[in-house]
Formats: C-alpha cells, structure tokens, sequence
C-alpha cells in the first residue's frame, strides 16, 4: 500500500500532517499524526460483537513511550507499567466524541491504540491522539459517522493560540480541548482562570474555525486511501417485538414518574418481569429474545421519560426545569482530620476530608515529553458501591473515577493561593450518586478548604446541565440531571467557577454534535445555578477560617545563608537528624538557603526554629553573647558564641585590669558572656569579655 499524506496550517508557522499507508497495514485503519517533531501513530482495529453484548465496547489506549523522547523509564523495571494519569485522561477525552459517531445497535469491538513514536518536548502528542483516531477510522471500512475536529485552545495575553506548545500552556489562563464537526461541538474539557462565559464562547468559535480545516484535510485523506466502508450489522430490536413491548407496557409512563431513585427502579423491574413472562409466551421460538426484551425494555423507557420530559417538562423529581434539587453543606463532621465537608444536592451526597503537609506529601510524576515535576495541590475521588446502593467488586480506581478527581482538582486548583507552603490533598469519597458527583466534589472540596483554615481565593461550586432533543428538532435544557435524566438524556454538561468565572468545565454528549450556541445558553443556565450553589456554601461558613484547623500541622519558612546549610545539616546529617527526632519535627532545606519546618504543634515549632537558628546564626560584630569556653592557653581562651563558630578571648580583654593567667578567669566548660570585637576577612572572631561587661554596667 503506498503512503498518502495531507498536511494543513493551524495557525502561521504551525502545520499539521496526517499520513497513512506507511505503518500498521494490517489494522482496520491507521496512521502517522505529526506536528513539528511529534509523531504519533494511531490504529483501529475491529472484532464481531462478543455473544450478548447490548452496549457498543470501543476501547482506546494511548501511551507516551520514553525511547520517543530519547529517554528511559524512571525507576528499576526499565520498561513502561500501566498508564499514568494523563494517558488515562487522553483515553477519556478521545473516547468521548468518537463514541457518539457511530450508529445505534452496532456492537462489534472496536480498537483505538495510539503510540508516541517521537516527542519533541514541544508540542504536546496528546491532540495528535485525538485527530489521529478520526483519521483511523475515517479511511477504515468501519461505520464511522465522522471525520471530526480536535485540538487544544490556550488564550496567551488576551489571544486565542491553536495547540498551544508545552511552554506556551503554561504562560495559558484557558485550556480547552474541543472536539467537534464544523459548526458543531461534540465535546469540551478543560480549565480556566475564572474566565467569562462569553470568552468560553468566543474560543469555541475560534475552535470551530480550526475544525473546519482538520475535517476538510482528512476528507482529503480518505478520498485518497480510504477504503470502502462496510455494511455494519446492527442489532435493532425487531419490529413485532418493540410494539409488544408496546402494548404489554402501557403503565409505563406511570412506573416512570414514581419519585424516589430506589423506588423508580422497583416499578420499572416489576414491570420488566410480567413483561419477560409474557412475552417469552408469545415469541417462543424467537432467538435472542432476552436480549432483544432487555434493549426493547430500555429504549421505551427512554422515549417515555424524553417524551414527558418534551411535552410536560416532567421530571421525575417533580422539580421545574430551571430548579436545583435540595441542598445542603455542612462542615467540622470529623475530629482528628485538618478539613472537612460534606455537600449534597438531592440524593447525591459527598464527603470531602482536606489533608495539609510539606513538600515530601506532594505528588510526583515522571513526564517523558518534558522534565519531572510534583503537584502540590491534588484532589483524588473515591465512588464506593454502597454509594448506588448495590454490592459490587471492590477494586482500585478506575477510568472514570481518575476523570471525575482530574476535573474537580482543576476547577479547585485556581483558587489555591500559589505561594501557599501547604501541599494539599483533598478525598472526595461519595456518600450517595442520583447525579452529578463530580460537582458535589468540587463543593465539598472549597468546605473542606475552608473549614482546614486554607486562604482559598473565593469558594468554588459546579452543577450540571442536561439536554433532551425531540424527533422533531425540539430541544429543552435541564438544569441540575438526576441519574435518569443523564442516562436517557442527550447531554452532561458540567460547569465549575466562582462567582467571577469559570474555572473547569466537561461536555459529555451522546448526539453527533449540537450548536455551540445552545451550549452556551446551558453555560448560562449553569451559571445561575452556580450562584445559588455558592449562596448555600457562604451560608454555611462565609470565608476560610481565620486560623489554621488546631489538627494541622504548622509550617514555617525561613532563609538562611546558603553557606550554613553544612552546619545546619551536620556530618552524615547529624544535627538535622537530631532536631528532627527530638522536635518531632520535618525540615527540608533548598539549595537557596530556603528552609520549610513542619511541626505538630507551636511548641515543637518553636524549639526546632530556635535551634535551626543557633547552628545558621551569623555572628554580629558589636553583640553581646553567652558562650561556652572550650579551650584555655596562655594567651587567653576560646569561646563558643554560636554551635561550630569560636571565637579568640585574649587574656588582654578578659577583664579591665591585668590579669595573671587565663585560668583565673575561666576554665574550660565555663559559661562567659563576651562580647564580639571584630570578624576578619578569614572569618576569625575576636572576643572580649571586658567590653561585655562594660556595656551592661552602663
């Protein structure tokens, strides 16, 4: 197969190449993604649907390998583990707007895995990812209803910049990762610095403009090498069998509007199994037939609850389409824990414990496109099974439960004073889900915040809000989605800030795409629910605490001559060990002289500052000190002032009249008070205790 290539501008002096027909021959579709000296190659592969499959299992991983950037893996095994955090969210990201682009009822496997075959420490291979897999599919036979857009918007100094460089995203208040068609947003992600919702719209638009131009690139593509797309199979429920479902079910609408999560669901099961009975009675010979009742079951559910949800703006709650849920906040729940919070909308309920320490708790991550760099604010969610009330297997994290953390820990983050010597953890561990627990997170973690004493910059909330679109182009926001809402819904919309702006944001839709425009009106809409958010948390603690929780530990930073960083540390770190263990105490000393104490409590503090101080001090010529004598000779003796650093009392200055011999003045182990006369360019101290004791007489 020979290669074909297309390659387009995103902005002047930035271009993008897309290839295929070089690599990966064998994969359904594959290609090279290339932008300044990053590669990633990205293949598709399919299998048939595994036996009883009714959801579609598109899987897609994507790793960043360390040869690509010249580099080896950190640690002992010098080969790459499981995915780090950011593979993980790439992951997260590209599935989203791929998944809606293929048709209802195809269930055949399908495969996306991305590798970084070169990384220039530039430009960032987690984009190229994403445009990567719509360009896979799109020349594979596969029933992709694509290509589509992706890219990276950052906003540098008031403008918007097109896949901004590892540099620039720093130096970036925005970060949004777009993915849609032209004219249409698929989904968004990312976090800003309190910005306007109308600068959020204004960079969708800039977005949309550069989709445009990856789309029309890779239609190139695929006019060039694409191969002839296949007849899917689809497994759609057969028509006699979706009207008996019908007819059976007429008390569906009913068994819809029961309120309560748990007691929805008992009707809705109830219904199901008279439902099984009979209807196996009258299709005995069909096969299939428990899958085919399990997804008929489920679509007449769904257009039942979008149906009344359309007509009647019902919603299963009884609420209005504009109302929140019931909130509440609280804080101070647990003895022993630095910060706590608890906040719950509705039957979603989380509980957030804020954990304060030094730099040795901050997280540390090895990034092979880049140098290694430690997090010192960091928010981890935990979604236990009692949560949904259901017993489970009990395992670590999962995908969603690292996306969830990532999104409330940056919308958080932008309110964490930066020079704050704290680094913080916060531990969302959810109570009870009907619905968005990710923005009961966000809340949970600012009362955490403020009840630990943290001096956050204002309080954060989110909320979400959801989308049903009817047959016949009608289209109704929702604010505040219940579970059943987001599942028979179109879209999960979720929106963080402040009262000044927007700090995170996530699309999660399950149409093709829908207008920017209606996006934002639910981006307005999020944004008068966000108030009332915020209202209830100032209700229930107004600012962060004045004083730090009494359970936190203390930390203060002090600066010391670089140059007394040996005496402070000791040989073989002696007398830094000892401060640490008889203080009970935490130093850590930077090569700038900077020194960061963590103490439990103010007394321990006090006593490790006070003896950091006496092996740092520098001696101050003209004062007067109480030092110890370590050595007497004929012309005089000599005096400790400070630990390591002595000094010369000559027997000339022990006393205002002539003494005989040293050792009638002092002996060695002596306590003496002098007083510093004068420090050499080699650093030798001249003392005299005459003059000390002259200066406190007077």
């Amino acid at each position: 197969m020979s290669e074909h290539k297309v390659s387009f501008e995103i902005a002047a002096g930035r271009s993008i190449e897309i290839s295929t027909g070089k690599m990966a021959n064998l994969a359904a579709g594959a290609c090279l993604v290339r932008q300044g000296d990053t590669v990633v190659l990205v293949a598709a592969c399919t299998g048939p649907a595994r036996d009883g499959a009714d959801f579609f299992p598109l899987q897609i991983d994507y790793r960043e390998k360390y040869c690509s950037a010249g580099k080896f893996p950190g640690g002992y095994i010098k080969r790459e583990g499981r995915p780090t955090e950011k593979e993980i969210l790439t992951c997260r990201v590209t599935d989203r707007p791929i998944r809606s682009m293929f048709p209802k009822g195809f269930f055949d496997e399908v495969q996306i895995q991305a590798l970084t075959l070169s990384m220039d420490g530039k430009n960032d291979p987690d984009m190229l990812c994403m445009i990567g897999a719509s360009a896979a599919l799109a020349v594979s036979e596969l029933p992709f209803m694509g290509p589509i857009g992706a890219l990276r918007v950052g906003m540098i100094d008031g403008q918007f910049v097109a896949n901004p460089t590892l540099e620039e995203q720093k130096q970036s208040s925005l970060e949004l990762i777009y993915a849609g068609v032209p004219g249409k947003v698929i989904m968004i992600e990312g976090e800003s610095d309190e910005l306007s919702e109308e600068q959020l719209h204004e960079a969708m638009l800039f977005a949309d403009s550069i989709v445009k131009i990856q789309v029309e690139a890779q239609q190139k593509l695929v006019a060039e090498a694409g191969k002839t797309k296949s007849e899917p199979v689809l497994k759609l429920v057969p028509a006699e069998i979706e009207a008996a479902i019908a007819e059976y079910c007429v008390g569906m609408e009913d068994a819809c509007k029961v309120p309560g999560k748990a007691e929805r669901g008992i009707a809705l099961d109830k219904l199901a199994e008279g439902m099984d009975k009979a209807l196996a009675e009258k299709f005995p010979e069909q096969e299939d037939l428990d899958f085919y009742l399990k997804i008929g079951f489920d679509d007449l559910v769904k257009k039942t609850v979008r149906k009344a949800i359309l007509k009647d703006q019902f919603r299963p709650d009884g609420r209005g389409i504009e109302d929140l849920r019931p909130l509440s906040a609280e804080v101070g729940l647990l003895p022993v824990v630095h910060g706590t919070g608890l906040f719950s909308r509705g039957e979603t309920q989380a509980l957030v414990i804020a954990t304060l320490g030094n730099e040795k708790a901050s997280q540390e991550y090895d990034d092979p496109s880049g140098e290694p760099y430690a997090k010192r604010f960091y928010l981890h969610y935990n979604f236990p099974n009692f949560s949904v009330g259901e017993p489970g297997r009990i395992m670590g994290p999962g995908r969603r439960e690292i996306g969830h953390g990532d999104l409330a820990e940056r919308s958080v983050s932008k309110v964490i004073p930066k020079d704050y010597p704290y680094v913080i953890r916060c531990v969302s561990e959810v109570m009870a889900s009907n619905g968005s627990t990710s923005m009961a997170s966000v809340c949970g973690a600012t009362l955490s915040l403020m009840d630990a004493g943290v001096p956050i910059k204002a309080p954060v909330a989110g909320i979400s809000c959801g989308l049903v679109t009817g047959d016949n182009g009608e289209e109704l926001l929702l604010t505040d989605i219940l579970g059943a809402e987001d599942h028979f819904g179109d879209m999960d919309f979720k929106v963080c800030g402040t009262r000044e702006g927007i700090t995170g944001f996530q699309l999660d839709l399950k149409l093709p795409g829908i207008s920017i425009d209606l996006l934002c009106q639910g981006m307005e809409r999020n944004k008068v629910a966000r108030m009332k958010i915020l209202d209830t948390i100032e209700e229930c603690i107004a600012a962060p605490r004045a004083e730090l929780n009494p359970n936190a530990p203390r930390i203060e930073t002090i600066k010391i001559n670089p140059e007394k960083i040996g005496a402070l540390i000791g040989p073989g770190g002696k007398n830094i060990r000892a401060i640490t263990t008889e203080t009970e105490s935490d130093i850590n000393v930077e090569e700038d002289g900077t020194v960061k104490v963590m103490a439990a409590d103010k007394e321990h503090m006090d006593e490790a500052l006070r003896r950091i101080g006496e092996l740092t001090a520098e001696v101050e010529v003209g004062q007067v000190y109480r030092g110890l004598v370590k050595g007497v000779r004929d012309f005089g003796a000599f005096v400790e002032i400070l630990p390591g650093q002595e000094g010369l009392l000559h027997i000339s200055e022990m006393a205002n009249y002539r003494v005989r011999a040293a050792e009638d003045i002092c002996q060695e182990g002596d306590y003496v008070t002098v007083k510093v006369l004068d420090v050499d360019q080699s650093g030798k101290i001249r003392l005299s205790r005459r003059a000390a004791l002259e200066e406190m007489e007077s």
